[in-house]
C-alpha cells in the first residue's frame, strides 16, 4: 500500500489531479484556430486574470527559496520574494500602458518604438530569460519533491514528469488552456503555501516555542530580524525592490498578464490583485523556514530540501492522500508557470524572429511552428535544471536578466529622444558591466579601494570574494543608463511619424470588443486621447495619471503597508 512515505490515496489524488488538467487543456484545444488565439486570446474577466497572475508569477521554486534562505538567514529571507513588494502599487499603473500596446510580445512594442533589430534582440534574451526561469521551477520544485517523498521519487525523474506534464497541455491549449488551468492551480498553491505551517508550528510550540529555542541553536545571529546588517540590510532591500520594478515591464510573460484581459480594469485589478495574494503566500514560506529551524534544530545540510523535509516529516503521519494533496499544489504552482513562459516563448519565436524571416506562410504554418519553439525552450530549461547548483544561486541570475534591457524600454517610455542605437548601447553595456562585475581583477581593484569595506562593495561567501548583489546591480543599471543616452545623442533620432504612432498607443484607451488588425497598431475606428504629459514643451513623455490610477495606486500602497505591519505584528507576539 505505500512506496516510502506514499499510500495508494496519494496516487489516486495524484491521478485524479493530472487527468483533469489534461482533459481542460484537450477542451481549451478545441478553441484554437490561429497562432494569435494561442499567444494572446483577449477574453478573459477580472477573477481569471488575478489568477492568472497569481499562478503565473507564483511556483514552488520561490518557497523553496524562501524557506531556504529563512532556515539559514531567518525571517530577513522574506526578501527574496519580498523584493517585488514595494514595486507592487506600481503594476496599477503599468497594467493600463502594457494593454494599450495592443501587443502580441514584448518584442512588438520594441519594435513599435524602435526597429526590428531591438525587437530580435529582445526576443533573444527573453528566450535566455524563459530557460533560466523554468529551470529554476522545475529544480526547486523537484528537490521538495525528492525530499517529501523519501527518494521515492528522485529529482532527475521528478523533472521529466513535470515538464511532460506541462508541455502536453500547454502546447495543445495555448495561453488560453494555461489562464483556465491556472485558476485551479492557483487555488492548489494557495494550498501548498500554508499546508505544512499549522502543523510544524505546533510542533515547535507556536511562535513562542520558537522565539525560545532557536536563539540556544543558531548563536551569534538574529534570526528574527527583517533586515540583517551582515547580508540583507536595508540598502539591500531597496536596491533589490528598485532593480525588481525597472525589470518587471521586461519580463516576457508580462504582456500576457496584463493583456489577456478584456479591458485595461481586468488587467490592473488581475496583475496587482494576483501579487499581493502572492505576498500573502510568501509570509508562510518564511515562517515555515524559520520553523523548521526550531523543528530540526538546524541540522538540515542543504537548504533546498528545508520545504520537502517538512512534508515528509508531517503529511503521511497525518492522513493517506494528504502527501499525494500536497504534491499536486506542488506540480499545479510549477505548472501554471511552466506553460504561460513556454506559451510566451513561442509567441517570442515565432512572432519576432521566425514570421520576420520567412513571411506570408499561413496561420496554421505558424501555429505548428509556435508549438515547436515551445519545446525546444522547455528543453533547454531542462537542461539549465539539471546544470544549476541551487535555487538560490538560479533566483539571483534570474534577477540580473530583465532588467538588461529594461533600461532602453523606460527610454523609449519618456523619453523621445531615445534611439535604436541606444537601445542597443543600453543593453550590451548592462550585460557586459554584469560580466565585468563578476571577473577576478575587478573583483580585488575594487576591493583595493579605501571607501571598500565601509560601503561593502565586495563580500566574501562560501571563501569566494564577489561584488556585493545591490552594487553590482547598481553599476549595470548606471552604466547601461549612461550608455543608451550617450548612444541617443550620438545617433540619429527615431522617425516623427512612428514616434506619434507610438505614443498615440498609450493615449488611446481600450474599448471592449475592439478589434486590432496588426499588433501594436490603434483601430482604425478608435478615438486618440489628448496628449497630457508633465513637462509638454519637451522632449519627455512622462504621462499626468488620471483619478482612478492615482486611486488604485494609494490603495496599493495600504495593502503594501497592511501587508508588513500584519506580518511585523505576527512574529511580535
Amino acid at each position: 500500500m505505500t512506496t516510502n512515505v506514499l499510500h495508494l490515496a496519494d496516487f489516486i489524488v495524484l491521478a485524479l489531479y493530472f487527468l483533469g488538467i489534461m482533459v481542460m487543456g484537450l477542451w481549451m484545444a478545441r478553441r484554437i484556430n490561429n497562432f494569435s488565439e494561442f499567444v494572446m486570446p483577449r477574453r478573459f474577466g477580472k477573477v481569471m486574470m488575478m489568477m492568472h497572475t497569481f499562478g503565473t508569477g507564483t511556483h514552488s521554486d520561490q518557497a523553496v527559496a524562501v524557506a531556504a534562505k529563512t532556515y539559514s538567514n531567518g525571517l530577513s529571507g522574506i526578501w527574496y520574494q519580498w523584493l517585488w513588494l514595494f514595486a507592487t502599487p506600481f503594476y496599477w499603473l503599468i497594467a493600463p500602458m502594457m494593454r494599450r500596446f495592443r501587443a502580441l510580445t514584448t518584442a512588438d512594442v520594441f519594435e513599435a518604438r524602435y526597429d526590428r533589430s531591438v525587437s530580435m534582440l529582445y526576443a533573444v534574451v527573453s528566450l535566455g530569460n524563459f530557460v533560466v526561469s523554468i529551470g529554476i521551477m522545475l529544480k526547486g520544485s523537484s528537490a521538495v519533491i525528492d525530499a517529501c517523498t523519501g527518494r521515492a521519487w528522485p529529482a532527475d525523474w521528478a523533472i521529466l514528469m513535470m515538464t511532460i506534464l506541462f508541455v502536453v497541455y500547454g502546447t495543445l491549449g495555448g495561453l488560453g488552456a494555461a489562464i483556465v488551468t491556472d485558476f485551479l492551480q492557483g487555488l492548489l498553491t494557495i494550498l501548498f503555501s500554508f499546508l505544512l505551517l499549522p502543523f510544524l508550528l505546533e510542533a515547535v510550540g507556536g511562535l513562542a516555542g520558537m522565539r525560545a529555542s532557536i536563539p540556544n541553536i543558531v548563536e551569534g545571529k538574529d534570526m528574527f530580524t527583517l533586515v540583517a546588517p551582515d547580508e540583507i540590510s536595508w540598502f539591500y532591500v531597496t536596491v533589490i525592490a528598485f532593480n525588481g520594478l525597472v525589470g518587471i515591464v521586461t519580463q516576457p510573460h508580462i504582456m500576457s498578464t496584463c493583456g489577456a484581459g478584456k479591458t485595461e480594469l481586468e488587467g490592473q485589478i488581475g496583475f496587482m490583485g494576483g501579487s499581493l495574494i502572492k505576498r500573502f503566500c510568501t509570509v508562510a514560506w518564511c515562517l515555515t523556514g524559520l520553523s523548521a529551524v526550531a523543528y530540526f534544530s538546524g541540522n538540515i545540510t542543504d537548504p533546498d530540501q528545508v520545504f520537502g523535509q517538512v512534508a515528509h516529516e508531517f503529511l503521511p503521519q497525518i492522513s493517506p492522500g494528504l502527501l499525494g494533496l500536497f504534491i499536486a499544489a506542488l506540480v499545479a504552482s510549477v505548472m501554471s508557470s511552466c506553460d504561460s513562459f513556454m506559451i510566451a516563448s513561442a509567441g517570442l519565436f515565432t512572432e519576432n524572429l521566425y514570421q520576420p524571416l520567412l513571411s506570408g506562410k499561413s496561420q496554421r504554418h505558424y501555429l505548428g511552428v509556435a508549438r515547436i519553439s515551445s519545446l525546444l525552450v522547455v528543453a533547454g530549461g531542462v537542461i539549465f535544471a539539471y546544470w544549476l547548483e541551487s535555487v538560490v544561486y538560479g533566483l539571483e541570475i534570474f534577477w540580473k536578466i530583465s532588467p538588461m534591457m529594461a533600461v532602453a524600454f523606460w527610454l523609449g517610455i519618456f523619453w523621445r529622444r531615445a534611439t535604436s542605437v541606444g537601445a542597443w548601447a543600453s543593453t550590451l553595456a548592462a550585460f557586459s558591466t554584469w560580466w565585468l562585475t563578476t571577473q577576478n581583477f575587478f573583483i580585488h581593484w575594487i576591493a583595493d579601494f579605501s571607501m571598500a569595506q565601509s560601503l561593502q562593495l565586495v563580500v566574501e561567501v562560501d571563501n569566494e570574494w564577489s561584488v556585493y548583489l545591490p552594487w553590482q546591480m547598481l553599476m549595470y543599471l548606471a552604466v547601461g543608463l549612461i550608455a543608451g543616452v550617450a548612444a541617443s545623442f550620438l545617433s540619429q533620432s527615431v522617425d516623427h511619424t512612428k514616434l506619434e504612432k507610438f505614443y498615440a498607443l498609450m493615449r488611446t484607451p481600450i474599448r471592449l470588443g475592439e478589434q486590432v488588425q496588426a499588433p501594436c497598431t490603434v483601430p482604425v475606428d478608435a478615438k486618440i486621447g489628448r496628449r497630457q504629459v508633465f513637462c509638454p514643451n519637451s522632449q519627455f513623455e512622462i504621462p499626468i495619471p488620471s483619478a482612478r490610477a492615482i486611486v488604485g495606486f494609494l490603495v496599493g500602497w495600504l495593502f503594501v503597508g497592511g501587508i508588513i505591519g500584519g506580518f511585523a505584528w505576527i512574529i511580535s507576539t
